[in-house]
């Protein structure tokens, strides 16, 4: 399932540089994270590292993303 950003987000930043998928965004006012492009980092780390850095937790799954780790996996392997 890939993640999203919703209210909270500050903008400040944490979040862009650790995404492995460069899947993470400026947007107007919120980040953004490109569902085509998010894994839950599987493949490149064993969490989602924006969640880990976001200090206001407002990185939640994106109910419109549903999918299995093993697609995430082939998903991860596609962008590479």
């Amino acid at each position: 399932m890939a993640l999203m950003i919703i209210e909270g987000c500050t903008a400040c930043d944490a979040c862009e540089p650790v995404c492995p998928n460069e899947a993470i965004s400026a947007g107007d006012p919120l980040y953004i994270i490109d569902p085509m492009k998010c894994t839950e980092c599987v493949g490149a780390e064993d969490e989602p590292q924006c969640k880990l850095v976001c200090p206001e937790d407002c990185i939640v799954p994106n109910p419109d993303w549903e999918e299995t780790e093993e697609e995430l996996q082939a998903k991860y392997d596609a962008l590479q």
